[in-house]
């Protein structure tokens, strides 16, 4: 949906200085290049895309260039060199007209100041976007309503700007572009002028309209625990570059260098890494036709204390635990149907460790891991919990030798 090859930004000196300066300087001292001519590199040669419907974060410290990279998306900030195509169609080629239909109907931003207008209501507000595409005024407020009804504003609309709270005011800007039913969604560091409970009913909510509409959106922020949680990919930026890109979970586990993992050493993990990024293929499992000798040989063999039954699909049927299983040879029963019981807990692939930590050893069997129909992926073992969560310093840290 978006691609940027080499996009690069240079302050203070025009374009027709700027580019010389870059190609002479190639691409170790561009930067030294830049600001020896008068200038200021302030994104240099990013490059990333991003499929349709995906959340993509871009975040780094204040200076690295992240909020220059999301306004050169829709050429709020104009790009020195580069390119960026949207949807296949070239944006920094693009004419005037081009331009603004662009940023009528395809693109809608979300400030971290609200930019909300004080003499217009919360209907008005929302519904501007709609009314600068030129949308009858019955329809846009019809709209308008409809949005602020999503994020929980719908008896608000005759209030002004100056009536509401801070986290009210950031809803009317989810509304307001969440109205225009544009396909892709630039947040610049919108909730991080909020209190932090009012921060994360937010990001709930963005989660909750994401889950509805499956827009494009492209969120920068400061914040890592926001990143890791909102993000589908995250983009990690310093001093203008890209230091690595990748999920959440593959940031915090392969962080690129010092300055990453630095970043990660104080994210809150449990909340951050998945049931299936920590998951282990099982040790033993079962049919149900099996014979109970048989699986009491293997439960000896692997000193376990139970198994998992499966069909012929995989999926989870029940456990079979060791002393059912020895009872069964006992009474020379044929197979484990009468030994299967309902004691364990599964979990979807996606579940944040938080949400499970605590089902960790409450049966002989670790806690299962499933797809949507009920297929057993893998196990989580108590230990692989605790791995998880040790200190990346401990856990994580790369040797320096070489």
């Amino acid at each position: 949906m978006i691609e940027a090859r080499d996009l690069t930004k240079v302050y203070g000196l025009p374009e027709r200085r700027a580019l010389p300066v870059l190609r002479e300087a190639g691409t170790g001292s561009r930067r030294v290049a830049v600001e020896e001519a008068g200038g200021f590199l302030a994104a240099d040669g990013v490059t990333f895309g991003l499929g349709r419907g995906e959340f993509f974060v871009i975040m780094g410290l204040s200076g690295s260039g992240k909020s220059t990279v999301l306004r050169m998306i829709n050429r709020l900030v104009e790009p020195t060199s580069g390119s960026l195509h949207i949807d296949g169609t070239d944006v920094v080629g693009m004419k005037p007209d081009e331009l603004r239909t662009l940023r009528n109907r395809t693109i809608s931003m979300v400030f971290q100041h609200f930019a909300l207008f004080p003499h217009r209501t919360i209907r008005q507000n929302a519904a501007y976007g709609l009314h600068v595409r030129g949308v009858a005024a019955k329809e846009r407020l019809e709209r308008a309503d409809s949005a602020l009804q999503r994020v929980g504003l719908g008896k608000r609309g005759d209030a002004y700007p100056h009536e509401l709270s801070g986290g009210m005011k950031q809803r009317v800007g989810l509304a307001r572009a969440f109205a225009t039913d544009a396909p892709i969604l630039l947040m610049d560091e919108p909730f991080s002028a909020l209190d932090p409970l009012i921060r994360r009913d937010m990001q709930d909510l963005l989660l909750q309209l994401q889950n509805d509409d499956q827009r494009t959106i492209v969120f920068v922020t400061h914040d890592l625990n926001e990143a890791m949680r909102l993000g589908d990919h995250i983009m990690m930026m310093k001093d203008g570059s890209v230091v690595q890109t990748g999920t959440g979970p593959e940031i915090i586990s392969s962080p690129a260098d010092d300055y990453v993992r630095d970043f990660v050493t104080d994210v809150d993990r449990s909340r951050v890494l998945p049931a299936e990024s920590i998951m282990r293929a099982p040790l033993l499992t079962a049919r149900r036709d099996e014979s109970p000798a048989a699986v009491l040989a293997r439960l000896e063999g692997g000193e376990a204390n139970g198994v998992y039954v499966l069909d012929a699909g995989d999926r989870i049927l029940g456990v079979a635990r060791d002393g059912a299983v020895a009872k069964a040879v006992h009474d020379g029963r044929p197979d484990l149907t009468e030994c299967i019981v309902d004691e364990y807990h599964s979990v979807p692939r996606h579940t944040p460790i938080v949400e499970f930590c605590h089902l960790a050893g409450r049966h002989t069997v670790p806690v299962a891991v499933v797809d949507g129909d009920g297929r057993l992926l893998g196990v989580v073992p108590r230990a692989a919990i605790l791995s998880a969560l040790a200190s990346p310093a401990v856990n994580q840290a790369p040797s320096r030798e070489r």
